[in-house]
């Protein structure tokens, strides 16, 4: 390893409110997990709602469970529940 690379990760973790999203940016060490990431970062201080238990997550857009591990720049993202099911709506906007 390169003398001048820093070891460990930074990592982005990212969650939209209704209203605004909330991106913070913090370092792991190497093989940090998606949940160590969240951990760190204390977005679960200032989203109070965020239940990891039902709350989904994702890297880039693509489903992670929580002990997956993370590369460096990787973007941690937390999904909010749908509020209705995306196949209702299209059947109710086709059938007006």
């Amino acid at each position: 390893m390169p003398a001048d690379k820093p070891s460990g990760l930074r990592v982005e973790v990212a969650y939209a409110r209704p209203e605004k999203q909330v991106v913070l940016e913090v370092s792991l060490p190497e093989g940090g997990t998606v949940e160590q990431a969240i951990q760190e970062s204390g977005i679960l201080d200032q989203c109070p709602e965020i239940d990891l238990a039902s709350n989904k997550v994702g890297v880039y857009g693509k489903l992670a469970k929580l002990n997956a591990p993370l590369r460096d720049r990787d973007r941690v993202e937390i999904y909010r529940p749908l509020i209705a099911d995306p196949k209702a709506v299209r059947k109710q906007r086709a059938a007006q």
